[in-house]
C-alpha cells in the first residue's frame, strides 16, 4: 500500500468514526464539505430523504468572479462559505450538524465553517 492509499484509508476510518454519530434531521440538516486539491464542495442534506437541499462549490457561476480576487485556497473557502449560508437562509435553514468528512477542523474546512457561522447559519 503506497503513501496515498495509506493516506485515504485513515481518512476514511476517520470518517467512519464520525458518520456513525452524525445524521441530518429535517430539524439540523447535515452540513457536509468535500475538499479536492483545487476546489471544495460543501452540501446541506436531509438524511431521512437522502436529499441535498443546498449546495455550493468553487465551480458555481454565482463565483465566478469572486474566486479571481481571493487570495489562495482558503480566500475561496471563505466565498463558499458564504454563499452556502445565503442559500440556506433562502431555503429556510438555519441550524444544521458540521460533517468534516474526516477532515481535519484546519485550514481550508475551519475557513468554510467560520465564514458559513458569519454569514448566519448556526452550528
Amino acid at each position: 500500500m503506497n503513501r496515498i492509499e495509506q493516506k485515504n484509508e485513515r481518512r476514511a476510518r476517520r470518517k467512519r468514526g464520525i458518520r456513525k454519530n452524525i445524521f441530518g434531521t429535517p430539524e439540523r440538516y447535515r452540513l457536509t464539505i468535500f475538499r479536492s486539491l483545487n476546489h471544495i464542495y460543501a452540501q446541506i442534506i436531509d438524511d431521512t430523504q437522502n436529499r441535498t437541499v443546498v449546495s455550493a462549490s468553487t465551480l458555481d457561476k454565482e463565483l465566478a468572479g469572486g474566486l479571481a480576487s481571493a487570495e489562495g485556497k482558503i480566500g475561496r473557502s471563505k466565498l463558499v462559505g458564504t454563499l452556502l449560508a445565503q442559500r440556506a437562509a433562502v431555503a429556510n435553514v438555519s441550524t444544521v450538524v458540521f460533517d468534516r468528512n474526516g477532515y481535519l477542523y484546519h485550514g481550508r474546512v475551519k475557513a468554510l465553517a467560520d465564514a458559513a457561522r458569519e454569514a448566519g447559519l448556526s452550528f
